[in-house]
């Protein structure tokens, strides 16, 4: 509670700066709102709000829950604790991969975003895909969940290791998916497991609102697995623009999506990240073309011959890096192959 009260009086005082001077994510933040509107906030004021969120520690750790799907139970998911019946009572299975898969602001383990990729990926063969449940760990206010991020993310590091160290569990084929806010509760698991050993990191449209890009210790990070790569859909909105990931691919350029509309609140956008992803595990056909730098992905200036690089594909870990142009569709199959 008195988080929120805070931040409502640094909302409510967040307006020194000129409309006309508001860079987004350098300057300060247009913060969304449950109404689907945005709120400014300048740098002072996110920092005294951030600087407060021990205070969410408590109720993000215990907010967090894990439930397993597998071919066994592939809708029924079986909610596993870090305890050794928990794991040996499911269909946990230390040979097959595993996946994470982690939802945004205001998601729950149940929403599209869970059971589209975890269907994606049980189609594709056996693995443990692992949705994290951690809406108790936020508020209905964004803000304030951001403020849950950290603890969440490191409770999900903690069950890594407890997987990797007590059943089995391989890092060298573990993959964590997040999207939005998630994509940040990603970066912090695999900040807690440490030394890139998390193979891989899917960051799905990071949240752009309250994350400077210059504090990588504070966001998802390239470093924070052995390979990350970002799809990023929603650029300077709701998503970053600037390059996330070892492998960052900007689907249309990476700021509005084909299809979307007017797409005011950039919500349709922001959520293509996640169906062009599980649309590139069941198929792997996203054609990119190699940029050379994020402007010219940006402005769609990286020319007209594809690379052999196919984004979102498991081999990306081994041969990708740098930033990529992904030429779509404005409807389902998504994907553009040449």
């Amino acid at each position: 509670m008195k988080v929120l009260l805070v931040l409502g009086a640094l909302l409510a005082a967040a307006s020194a700066l000129p409309i006309e001077e508001r860079i987004n994510g350098e300057n300060g933040w247009y913060v969304p709102q449950v109404d689907g509107s945005f709120k400014w906030m300048e740098l002072k004021d996110v920092e005294e709000l951030l600087s407060r969120g021990e205070q969410m520690e408590g109720r993000a750790r215990n907010g967090v829950r894990f439930y397993l799907y597998t071919r066994s139970n592939p809708t029924d998911g079986k909610e596993i604790e870090a305890e050794a019946s928990s794991v040996h009572d499911s269909h946990f299975n230390k040979d097959h991969g595993t996946r994470f898969v982690i939802h945004g602001w205001n998601g729950r383990y149940t929403d599209d975003m869970n059971t589209l990729i975890t269907k994606s990926w049980l189609s594709k063969g056996d693995y443990n895909v692992i949705a994290v449940n951690w809406d108790r760990a936020q508020s209905i206010d964004y803000a304030s969940s951001v403020l849950a991020v950290p603890a969440s993310g490191e409770k999900v590091g903690e069950m890594i290791n407890y997987l990797h160290e007590h059943h089995g569990m391989s890092l060298d084929s573990l993959e964590v998916i997040g999207h939005s806010l998630g994509a940040h509760v990603a970066g912090y698991a695999g900040k807690k497991v440490g030394g890139g050993r998390i193979h891989t990191i899917v960051g799905l449209d990071p949240a752009l609102p309250l994350f400077s890009y210059n504090k990588p210790d504070k966001r998802l990070s390239r470093d924070d697995a052995f390979y990350v790569e970002s799809i990023q859909t929603n650029g300077g909105k709701l998503g970053f623009l600037k390059p996330i990931g070892k492998g960052t691919f900007y689907p249309n350029g990476g700021k509005k999506q084909p299809g979307c509309g007017v797409d005011v609140t950039g919500s349709c956008s922001h959520g293509r990240s996640v169906l062009y992803y599980a649309e590139a595990v069941t198929e792997d056909n996203f054609g990119t073309i190699k940029c050379h730098d994020y402007e010219a992905a940006v402005s769609k200036e990286c020319g007209s011959t594809y690379s052999s690089v196919r984004m979102g594909a498991v081999y990306n870990a081994y041969m990708v890096e740098g930033d990529f142009y992904v030429p779509v569709n404005s409807k389902e199959p998504f994907g553009k192959i040449e």
